[in-house]
């Protein structure tokens, strides 16, 4: 997203106020998270042992996972409900769209 685009169409792009607290925890799972795929570059660039980094990878994938699930509790907690107590009922469909989405 542009910021320019934002400035001339403010509506068209949802935002989420999050708590200093949310916001740190889910920025902390990131850094370990990008940490890690870096770790899995060095073991590449190092010529690891193929299972080694495939090991890697997939705790990298879950801890993708955890952060996905976090990020999704959260808003369901306070966007989705919020929605559905305003009336909003297109939110289900979008939190429907969403959810097909992670479970490829």
């Amino acid at each position: 997203m542009v910021e320019n685009e934002m400035k001339e169409c403010p509506q068209c792009y949802k935002t989420k106020q999050r708590t200093d607290e949310e916001y740190k925890a889910l920025v902390n799972r990131l850094n370990r998270i990008e940490g890690q795929i870096r770790g899995i570059k060095g073991m590449l660039e190092k010529n690891a042992y193929c299972p080694d980094i495939l090991i890697q990878v997939a705790a990298a994938n879950a801890a993708l996972n955890s952060f996905n699930k976090e990020l999704l509790a959260n808003h369901i907690k306070t966007c989705v409900a919020q929605d559905i107590r305003d009336g909003k009922n297109e939110t289900i469909d979008e939190l429907v769209t969403v959810l097909q989405k992670l479970m490829k």
